[in-house]
């Protein structure tokens, strides 16, 4: 099964995804003149400003939604992985894919919020599925995202992050992976059974918890090894860029993994995140978008390049031979990816590192799984939206549950060819969708800026820019349009 998953990757993964994902983030970048730099200030603003309704969430907890499918596993084993397949340079296309990711993210999260909907529930819906229908008119293209997206969410990609945390729990205090596997799936049961709002609160809650968390234990154990810190950064550029003849050899592996891992760790492009923004109450889609961009660099330049730092810093990454493996007692990439970060914390907290790492793994790996229910549902309502299946629902959760058991109980190298060959379906889809639709994006972007700068200096911190999409030509925003018309209905006449 191994080897034909592995034949599936190489097809999905080809040197094209990995142009896809670079070029798409640089030509979107180029097209927002560098919005991800231009607006950093202003995306910090706004992330906690906004309130949930009856409808949506905030900004900020659809920020803590969308960040609790980003920092998970991938934010560990993930970059440990990535160093081992392909090199500390990995770690710098990661880089580069977080960078020109923040503009592809905004472009994708603001389609959804243009586009999104109420369900029967009056809870907003919306992602790819709906703006590629709506804006594209190509239904046939909106339900194969959405079924890609149920089967990645829903089967492929709940395993790694189940995985990751079984590995954690057994090389800390020895659990048998079956009890962690039954423990995770009941904890998810509890609360995917309790709608999106459990998920949204609790996402809310423990997500900034456990970032924070982690970054600051992170930056402990990089002080401890400080005197390492410019041989490092010399390690990652010089393997990143073939400076080294000893990494000469592997800078196609770099690339190849850098991006991989950078676009399976903060989403952009995949099509993920857009579930999540179309979420928030927000009074204009680019709002948002900007919030949703802010949080790739929250994933990748933070969590990911301490995980990064750690391992380097620690000499836990050692090539055994001429194979250029990585391994730690015995085990590659993908099987002690845990490991890695576990024994690095070991080196500032002995007896204590290994156990703090897997229950901080518990936390991030358990939200994700939580918000890959959520974008899995999410597809699924659009499916059900003219014909009401609940079969749907119901099988939805079982699978997600089956997923957990069934990924902590497999091998590490099953978990993450599954998961990567759904991140790459989605993401294959999502790309060639957005660089056809990007149009609204834009002109929303356009929109909101120019609010902006025509209010008084002093009062655009204050300043909430409105849609309104008649008024810039753009079509099918249905809920937009019904919202324009009921603000201009409780305007006072005269």
């Amino acid at each position: 099964m191994e080897a034909i998953l592995g034949q599936i990757n190489e097809v999905i993964w080809s040197s094209a995804l990995i142009y896809l994902c670079l070029g798409s983030g640089l030509y979107f970048s180029i097209r927002g003149r560098f919005l991800q730099v231009r607006h950093f200030r202003h995306m910090l603003r706004i992330m906690f400003e906004g309130r949930s309704s009856a409808s949506g969430v905030s900004s900020f907890q659809a920020l803590a939604m969308s960040l609790s499918g980003r920092v998970g596993t991938g934010n560990i084993a993930g970059v440990a992985t990535a160093i081992a397949m392909g090199g500390p340079g990995a770690v710098f296309w990661m880089w580069v894919v977080a960078f020109l990711g923040a503009s592809t993210a905004y472009v994708e999260a603001t389609l959804a919020q243009i586009y999104k909907e109420k369900d029967g529930n009056g809870h907003y819906r919306g992602g790819p599925a709906y703006y590629i229908e709506k804006a594209m008119g190509q239904k046939w293209y909106a339900w194969l995202f959405a079924v890609a997206t149920i089967i990645a969410m829903g089967f492929c990609l709940p395993g790694i992050q189940a995985n990751s945390i079984v590995g954690a729990m057994k090389n800390a205090w020895q659990i048998p992976p079956l009890a962690t596997s039954l423990v995770i799936a009941v904890g998810v049961a509890a609360i995917i059974f309790g709608g999106v709002k459990r998920i949204a609160h609790f996402a809310q809650i423990v997500v900034p918890v456990m970032a924070v968390a982690y970054i600051v234990i992170s930056f402990v154990v990089m002080a401890a090894h400080i005197e390492q810190f410019p041989a490092v950064v010399k390690l990652i550029v010089s393997s990143a860029l073939g400076l080294d003849a000893g990494f000469g050899a592997i800078i196609g592996m770099a690339v190849q993994w850098g991006v991989k891992r950078g676009v399976y760790s903060n989403e952009a492009g995949q099509g993920s995140s857009p579930h999540a923004a179309a979420a928030a109450e927000v009074s204009h889609p680019a709002r948002q978008g900007l919030v949703q961009a802010f949080s790739v660099y929250v994933d990748t330049l933070l969590i990911c390049t301490a995980t990064a730092f750690m391992i380097l810093m620690t000499g836990l990454y050692n090539v055994n031979g001429a194979d250029g493996v990585m391994l730690y007692q015995g085990l590659s990439g993908y099987e002690a990816g845990p490991a890695y970060v576990q024994s690095a914390f070991d080196t500032v907290m002995p007896g204590f590192g290994s156990g703090i790492l897997a229950i901080a793994l518990l936390c991030f790996a358990f939200t994700t799984i939580v918000a890959y229910y959520y974008i899995a549902e999410t597809n699924v309502m659009y499916i059900n939206r003219n014909v009401y299946r609940p079969w749907l629902v119901v099988g939805l959760k079982a699978l997600v549950v089956t997923s957990v058991i069934y990924g902590g109980l497999k091998s590490a190298d099953i978990a993450w060819a599954l998961g990567d060959i759904g991140v790459g379906l989605m993401a294959w889809l999502n790309i060639v969708a957005i660089l056809i639709l990007q149009k609204p994006a834009l002109i929303a972007l356009k929109d909101y800026e120019a609010q902006l700068d025509a209010a008084d200096p002093a009062e655009q911190a204050t300043v909430d820019p409105t849609f309104d999409p008649a008024a810039l030509g753009i079509e099918r925003a249905d809920f937009w349009l019904h919202k324009r018309t009921e603000e201009k209905l409780r305007e006072p006449l005269g």
